[in-house]
């Protein structure tokens, strides 16, 4: 247990520093705020990348979805708990770079920028924090050895990341106009749709053919603070993937207007 958080620790905030150094010197161009906005996202995807490989195998080698161990079920638990403190720091970097490029007056750290941070990004925060006070606790000492199919099915929702950091990228880039980013956007609602809501439903059916239950009935055979925490995980899911949608329903509604006649009629004629 404790090697696998020294490593985290050692591993992710190692990889945030060379990716910023990389960047730095690869575009000389961009400024201090966006070698920290891509640093987090790459760090963000590699760390997705490895979670939700961790969790497929867990899902896939545990037959029994109570009592079969796979030791990835804590291990990885362990080393992705230091990720999880070191992103809230990169994502406050990357929120106090950002303040600086758009003008304001923000010499140096401070409690206001900090609460700004906290205000601003506070459901991600919440979700953080969550993580690594209630979820990290839970899976390491209250479970008794049991539900490492369920750990694994929890770290399986960090597939969809991946495909949000590297939308996030590819608009750094200026790359946001093209069939790679489309073709991502549209991997981005897919697999937050199975891999964060209904991966839910998957997980109840699951146990529901372990123990001879039909779908609707598992919630009245569980705990009533397995359906509880179910629910507090699922709903702000459900919030992130509405925002999603009406996201990319706004980029394609502007992809697909029409361009003003009067406006191209009008630049013929300068031409």
């Amino acid at each position: 247990m404790l090697t696998s958080i020294v490593c985290g620790a050692v591993f992710f905030p190692g990889l945030y520093a060379v990716c910023r150094k990389w960047l730095k010197s690869t575009f000389s161009k961009w400024n201090d705020a966006d070698v920290v906005i891509v640093s987090e996202r790459l760090l963000s995807l590699v760390h997705a990348t490895i979670a939700s490989t961790a969790g497929i195998i867990i899902v896939t080698s545990c037959h029994n979805v109570m009592t079969d161990r796979h030791r990835l079920a804590n291990d990885f638990v362990c080393f992705g708990a230091p990720y999880m403190a070191y992103d809230l720091y990169a994502m406050y970097l990357s929120h106090w770079h950002s303040l600086r490029v758009r003008g304001q007056e923000v010499r140096c750290h401070s409690l206001h920028t900090v609460w700004n941070f906290l205000l601003r990004d506070r459901l991600m925060v919440l979700h953080h924090l969550a993580l690594l006070f209630v979820f990290l606790p839970i899976t390491l000492f209250l479970r008794r050895g049991l539900g490492d199919f369920f750990v694994g099915c929890l770290l399986t929702t960090e597939l969809s990341t991946p495909f949000v950091s590297l939308g996030k990228i590819l608009i750094q880039l200026g790359l946001q106009d093209g069939h790679l980013h489309r073709a991502n956007g549209m991997l981005v609602l897919l697999s937050f749709l199975c891999c964060r809501i209904l991966l839910f439903p998957y997980m109840y059916l699951a146990y529901g053919r372990q123990h001879g239950l039909p779908l609707l009935s598992v919630p009245l055979h569980l705990p009533l603070h397995c359906n509880i925490g179910n629910l507090a995980i699922l709903a702000p899911q459900i919030y992130w993937f509405c925002l999603l949608c009406r996201k990319a329903r706004r980029l394609y509604l502007r992809q697909t207007k029409p361009k003003d006649p009067d406006a191209l009629t009008r630049r013929s004629k300068t031409q």
